[in-house]
Order: structure tokens, then C-alpha cells, then sequence
């Protein structure tokens, strides 16, 4: 899987030093250490034409440590910095393409209006609206079709971003992010804006990010992404003749496309134990002359039996360039304590015939329009 979906409960952080330095404000400065580790067991029913168990981590909550600081500097202003590394249990290897603090790496400046901040940091349509991707709160296997949309928790690079403080109920952000090539502003940026409302048992999010020549971990495979044998008018596999085998012809060179622009809408609402979500996502894909829309639909629920034991569970229906995909997706997570979880989840996928099916980017696609997975795991903050 080329990239985990981010965690969607923060980890439970400890301080490890506190300092005061001793200036004309007295200022006050802290380090925190946290981290999240997750790892498990999956069977994926059909890869490449078999059932697979297999070990994976970092799916339901993406495994990380990090550093995050604040110093006072007086005057309600406050300086701060964060810097978040991804991993992978399994081998210990670096997630996000290697990069040490390819999670968060910024640095920037907070008071009662918000925060300005420089460096590689999530966009908004993660601050505002990718919890409402709600049947990756059941599996984090389920995230939309191939994460054209951005609600997977997706960051952008060399950034400078403005996140509001909340005002009545509501706050709204923007970010630029610069492609830093010689003799063309445009190519490798990147933009994204969005807001939140929140108002006793209903919140609601929306944001639109824009990629201008997506590279790097968000670079286009699209049949490793969707399992399409055509994607903007292109073939996207080699079949061999003898053997049936399926071989992408993107999966070293990337698909080249132009821009990816997508807009996501989101809504909660919280009935006693339980929360009632949905969102909507409209993406637009330009590239080699062709234009293409990806549409997604999605709702579901979660319900607390008690404050240890919460019950997931969310339906998706895609489509894109004449084929559709629809998944379901059940999650049963059981709290050992505030820090330590265990869960298991499932997911079902169905897509149009001549569609190899795969589930949220994480598997080698199915050999049929099918796909199905089980996982059982654990999750543990600090």
C-alpha cells in the first residue's frame, strides 16, 4: 500500500521536558513525545488472482512518533513546531516515500486569530472534512476509490498555511504550496481552502485542494489505484495473451497528469450513542487533452455500546468514467484503556465487470470485479 490512512484519534502525549527561560517575559517553552503504533493480520480474499493473509500495520491508525513544541513569546503570541514521522511496524522502514518527517515537518507563529505555518503540513480538506470519510473510521482499508479526492489525510509540501482559531462555532484555513521549479511558478504547486462549522450535536466541513502536476507519493498508477484498463483514453495495463497476467504500465513512470482538483463536502450528527455521517466528493482529473469527474457518495453511523466497545459502519458508491464501484465496510473496535485498542474489521467491494476491484489503494487489484478483506489488529498511543 502506497500510503496508510491517517489517524483519526490523536495520541495520548506525554511531556518529556519543560524549560523556562529566563527573559524579560519569562517565557515558557515545552517538547512533547508522541506516537501511535498499529499492526494486525489481513485476509484479502482475491490479489492477483489468489486469497492472501498477511501482516500489515499503520491501517486503522497510521503509525508515527513525533516532537511537537510551543514557546510563549509574550503578548498572547506563541512560536511552535511540529515534526511527525511515519513508519512501518512491520520492517521498520520509513513510510511517505522514505522521508524522515514525511508526516508533518513545520515551524510557525500562533495568536487568538489562528496560526501561520511553513513547511510539509496536511491540507484542508484533512483539517475540515476527511473525518467523514466515516467507513475508514470502520476499516482503515476504506478509503475512497484510489484517493482521488484527498480524504485519505494528505499533506502538501514546502507550504505556507493559514488555520483560524474558532470563532462561534466556525473556522476556515488556506494554504499555498510551491513547486519551487526555476522559470515556472505553476508547475508542482499546489492550493487548498476550506472551513468547519460546528454547532452542539451537528458539525459540517468543506474544502477544495488543488494539485497542478502531481508527483512524488501522489503521483498517478491508476490501475493499482482503481483497477481501470483505460483511464483518460489510455491503456493503463499490459494483458499477456498466454497467461491472463496483468501488468501496469504505470507502476515505475508515473501517469502524466496535468491538474487534480477536488472539492469534498461532510456533516455529522450525534444522537445520543449514536453519530450519523456522510460526505460527497467531486473530483476533477486533467490530463493529455482529456478531462474526467469522479463523483463519491458516502454514508454510515457509529454506535457506543458502552464507552469501551464502539460498533462502525459505512457505505460508498463511485463513479468514474462509466464505472462504478460500491463497498461496505464494518468495523468493531473494543477499548482496553484510554491509550490501547483492539478491533476487527471487514470490507466488501464491488465494481463494474471489466473493473479488477481493489480496496482503497492497498492491495494488489482482484483478478474479478470483486474484492474482499478481514483484519484483525491492535492499536496502542503514547
Amino acid at each position: 500500500m502506497k500510503k496508510k490512512r491517517a489517524a483519526k484519534l490523536s495520541g495520548v502525549a506525554i511531556a518529556v521536558s519543560t524549560m523556562c527561560a529566563s527573559t524579560a517575559v519569562h517565557a515558557q517553552s515545552s517538547v512533547t513525545l508522541y506516537g501511535i503504533v498499529d499492526a494486525g493480520i489481513t485476509y484479502v480474499s482475491n490479489a492477483g488472482g489468489s486469497h492472501q493473509f498477511k501482516f500489515d500495520d499503520g491501517i486503522s491508525y497510521g503509525n508515527r512518533i513525533g516532537f511537537k513544541g510551543v514557546e510563549d513569546l509574550g503578548g498572547g503570541l506563541q512560536a511552535l513546531f511540529v515534526l511527525e514521522s511515519g513508519f512501518h511496524l512491520g520492517n521498520g522502514q520509513l513510510a511517505f516515500g522514505g522521508a524522515e518527517f514525511g508526516r508533518q515537518a513545520y515551524v510557525g507563529l500562533k495568536n487568538d486569530w489562528g496560526t501561520v505555518s511553513l513547511g510539509n503540513q496536511l491540507d484542508m480538506t484533512e483539517e475540515f472534512v476527511y473525518l467523514y470519510n466515516i467507513s475508514a473510521w470502520a476499516s482503515g482499508y476504506a478509503i475512497h476509490q484510489g484517493d482521488f479526492d484527498r480524504m485519505n489525510g494528505d499533506r502538501l509540501p514546502n507550504s505556507i498555511k493559514f488555520l483560524s482559531n474558532e470563532f462561534a462555532g466556525i473556522s476556515f484555513g488556506g494554504m499555498y504550496s510551491f513547486g519551487n521549479v526555476a522559470g515556472d511558478f505553476h508547475e508542482k504547486s499546489a492550493w487548498s481552502v476550506g472551513a468547519h462549522y460546528e454547532h452542539n450535536a451537528f458539525n459540517m466541513g468543506a474544502a477544495y485542494t488543488q494539485l497542478n502536476d502531481p508527483y512524488g507519493i501522489y503521483a498517478f498508477d491508476p490501475y493499482a489505484m482503481l483497477g481501470v484498463h483505460t483511464f483518460l483514453g489510455q491503456p493503463t495495463v499490459s494483458v499477456d495473451p498466454a497467461t491472463g497476467a496483468v501488468t501496469s504500465l504505470y507502476s515505475t513512470s508515473s501517469f502524466p497528469v496535468d491538474r487534480q482538483g477536488a472539492f469534498a463536502i461532510g456533516a455529522a450528527y450525534t444522537i445520543g450513542k449514536l453519530m450519523l455521517s456522510g460526505d460527497f466528493t467531486y473530483t476533477t482529473i486533467k490530463g493529455l487533452g482529456e478531462t474526467s469527474h469522479m463523483q463519491v457518495y458516502e454514508g454510515g453511523a457509529s454506535y457506543n455500546f458502552t464507552p469501551s466497545l464502539l460498533l462502525y459502519g459505512g457505505y460508498q458508491h463511485t463513479r468514474f468514467e462509466g464505472n462504478h464501484w460500491n463497498q461496505g465496510s464494518l468495523g468493531l473496535h473494543y477499548l482496553l484503556s484510554k491509550r490501547t485498542d483492539v478491533y476487527i474489521s471487514g470490507d466488501y467491494l464491488r465494481a463494474s465487470n471489466g473493473v479488477d476491484a481493489v480496496i482503497g489503494y492497498s492491495f494488489t487489484p482482484s483478478s474479478s470485479n470483486t474484492q474482499a478483506d478481514v483484519r484483525v489488529g491492535m492499536r496502542h498511543s503514547f
